[in-house]
């Protein structure tokens, strides 16, 4: 390991998009004492103010992971991973990527990313899969996160921000209605922003499970609704409804700033509540009750604000984009989005979640969230680059399918993994992994020997967050500053560095710089003129603005004031070719996995407040371990008796691709029909084993939120739920 002493850094969390300000710094006693390399401190910011969760604060601790990659790891003959230098593996990810691609074709090759990289490390990513391997097939997690909300947001508003205003802009609203996004354990420093909403009783918290989040609405502070499991579209149809049979939509706005009201007002005019209840099981009282209160609360009834955030809980489905569409309908119908104090937003999940999906990770987007397939956006990209625009690949195909390809005999025969865990963070997860050993040739890069990294053919050891130099774009689209705060370990490179010394070994020696900085200039010319313009940006401009910037900020003219960023969007106009915001009419659908004889219960799925994503960090920090130590099923008592189990029995839940093994959590803030499983662990405890992997069909999201499931006491021969952390070497495919 390094032996240099860390330096004081102003930086921001590795977690989610909410990247809380935090400053890193030589080791404290408490950081000494649990083996961290730094001490962290929370850092004033308008999104955390001060304020970090669990997760934050034990931060530095992975930093020190005992099973830290640095060195390669070469599979051998006999199956287990070894260690290697770097010219060799790099020499035989080079000779084994020209070998499959002399015999299948350049898409033979694909290229997997991760909402976590920087915005330099994406970018890069993307050029990489086609200038280098000139192949369509690259997609990433982000797949898994902001694609239905994605898509939602580019066809109502014509551009994808997550939050197209500043977080702190919440603080002063009357009211707030958030569907699927359990803050309080995900987000915890971003509960402050609903302080303002709680005290005015108008924080609406729509969820099948009694969340932490569902009870900031308690005592007067809101309203829970806890629908059934898949039917949030049906709420939203039903409020909108309320809106206009009761005359409470903002007609002015909507006939000047809108289209599609007209036909949206009919469609909804089927959804009356007492059909609705039906449906979705929230009382029609109820229903009109919210409605009329975030009525109240709009700039046109003289409201002092409201905001509609969704979350994942209801994009991750095979109809987020729909459902996505009708919390925008209904925001549009309140007169929302576009006022200060009042708005649309869709709350991002991983911590470069924005900025990883608008330079060139998406399978049909180019740096500046341009479409590869626009002619323009081609040109303009490839004079960047220098190369002819006809020999950069058109689209290729989102994640799941991208998945489903590998290793069949006309899809991807190799795979480069860079910031993602698939096996344990893709639905399906068992399929998933069938499809990974089915290829000629796997490489991960990675920190960690994470499950997925040790099915990997080639492990690459690459830096993480406080050793590295960047950018990030968090949740409302302000762009950040990454900073070093102490070298990596002897051993370990960039991924700048990996995929310039592969671009060159695979014929490109030019055009793929390693310095962070020079990469995001070239970043910024890339993105000049697209919709999420960085132009105007660089390492030295955020470097002496502390707080970022919020995209677009375009470049201006030499001697004139630099563009101030936009933290508002839609304040004059909406970015679509006649400015005005549409209205898409959609209607609910049956969930792809019904309930059924065999399979008679609901299981959703979610995080938990100790763990990130697929728990390849957090389950390395002791005390996040400790706090959370195995998976759970969260189920109704009356539930756990009809199984038969009690709190603390081991549970087996079973669908129709796979079971898994938990621990019973008996609680009466459950549905009677649904079960809740986190998605951290792998083995035994894996959820995603049972997830389906249909996908919606205007995003690509697949339906990982939602499948039908039995359960019954696990045998006494199951195995125990905790995978641990096995040496590496586990996994040979």
């Amino acid at each position: 390991m390094a032996s240099k002493p860390p330096v004081s850094a102003a930086t921001h969390c590795p977690y989610c998009a909410l990247q809380c300000a935090m400053t890193l710094g030589p080791p404290d006693g408490d950081a000494q004492a649990v083996g961290a390399p730094v001490s962290v401190a929370g850092r004033d910011f308008p999104t955390n103010q001060g304020g970090l969760c669990q997760k934050g604060w034990t931060s530095g601790q992975v930093l020190r992971a005992s099973d830290r990659l640095t060195t390669p790891l070469l599979r051998g003959p006999d199956g287990e991973l070894r260690p290697a230098t770097w010219d060799e593996a790099l020499g035989v990810v080079a000779d084994r990527i020209r070998q499959i691609q002399s015999r299948h074709g350049r898409e033979a090759v694909a290229v997997f990313g991760g909402g976590g990289l920087t915005n330099e490390k994406a970018y890069a990513l993307g050029k990489f899969a086609r200038v280098v391997l000139r192949t369509p097939y690259i997609d990433y997690n982000g797949r898994f996160c902001m694609a239905s909300a994605a898509a939602g947001a580019n066809r109502a508003f014509g551009v994808d921000r997550g939050l197209p205003f500043p977080l702190a802009d919440l603080g002063g609203a009357q009211a707030v209605l958030l569907l699927g996004s359990n803050l309080a354990e995900t987000m915890p420093p971003s509960v402050a922003h609903l302080a303002g909403a709680r005290a005015s009783g108008g924080l609406v918290v729509v969820d099948p499970r009694r969340t932490p989040t569902a009870a900031l609405a308690d005592d007067g502070a809101g309203v829970h609704l806890q629908p059934a499991p898949g039917t949030d579209l049906v709420v939203l149809l039903a409020l909108a409804h309320v809106l206009w049979a009761e005359g409470l939509a903002d007609s002015r706005y909507l006939t000047s700033r809108t289209t599609g009201a007209r036909e949206v007002r009919s469609s909804v005019s089927a959804w009356w509540p007492e059909r609705a209840e039906q449906v979705c099981g929230v009382p029609a009282a109820d229903l009109r009750a919210v409605a009329r209160l975030l009525a109240a609360a709009s700039p046109a009834r003289g409201g002092h604000g409201a905001y509609v955030l969704t979350g994942r809980g209801v994009e991750q489905s095979a109809h987020g984009t729909a459902t996505v569409s009708a919390a925008i309908n209904l925001a549009l119908a309140l007169g929302l989005p576009g006022r200060v104090g009042s708005g649309y937003g869709a709350i991002t999940g991983q911590g470069n979640g924005q900025g990883g999906r608008e330079h060139g990770q998406k399978a049909d987007q180019l740096p500046g969230a341009r479409r590869i397939d626009d002619p323009a956006a081609r040109a303009h990209v490839a004079a960047v680059w220098g190369v002819d625009p006809r020999d950069l690949p058109g689209p290729g195909v989102p994640a799941v399918e991208l998945l489903r390809r590998c290793g069949t005999a006309d899809g991807p025969r190799a795979l480069l993994v860079h910031g993602c865990n698939l096996v344990v963070s893709a639905p399906d997860a068992t399929r998933v992994r069938e499809r990974l050993a089915a290829l000629d040739l796997l490489v991960v890069c990675d920190v960690v020997p994470s499950e997925t990294a040790l099915l990997a053919d080639v492990v690459l050891p690459v830096t993480q967050w406080a050793e590295e130099e960047g950018t990030m774009t968090s949740l409302e689209g302000r762009v950040l500053r990454r900073r070093r705060a102490l070298p990596a370990p002897q051993g370990v490179r960039t991924e700048l560095e990996v995929l310039h010394d592969l671009a060159a070994l695979l014929g490109v020696p030019t055009g793929f710089p390693a310095d962070p900085a020079e990469v995001f200039d070239e970043l910024a010319r890339a993105s000049a003129g697209g919709v999420a313009d960085y132009s105007g940006l660089s390492h030295a401009r955020l470097d002496a603005d502390q707080r970022g910037l919020f995209w677009p900020c375009p470049a201006t003219p030499a001697g004139s004031e630099p563009h101030p960023g936009t933290p508002r969007l839609f304040l004059d106009r909406f970015p679509t070719p006649d400015g005005r915001a549409r209205l898409v009419v959609v209607e609910p659908d049956s969930p792809s996995d019904g309930l059924r004889p065999d399979a008679p219960v609901h299981l959703i799925t979610g995080r938990v407040l100790q763990h990130y994503q697929s728990g390849a960090q957090t389950r390395r920090v002791a005390a996040l371990a400790a706090a959370q130590p195995e998976p759970f099923v969260e189920l109704h008592p009356l539930l756990a008796d009809l199984v038969g189990v009690a709190d603390g029995d081991l549970v087996q839940v079973a669908s129709a691709r796979g079971e898994a093994v938990a621990v019973a959590h008996v609680t009466p803030g459950a549905r009677l029909d649904t079960v809740f499983m986190p998605f951290h662990w792998a083995g035994p405890g894996s959820v995603n084993r049972l997830t389906l992997d249909t996908t919606d069909p205007v995003s690509g999201m697949p339906d990982l939120k939602l499948c039908a499931v039995s359960l019954r006491p696990a045998p006494p021969s199951a195995e125990p739920p905790a995978d641990g952390l096995g040496a590496v070497g586990r996994g040979a495919r």
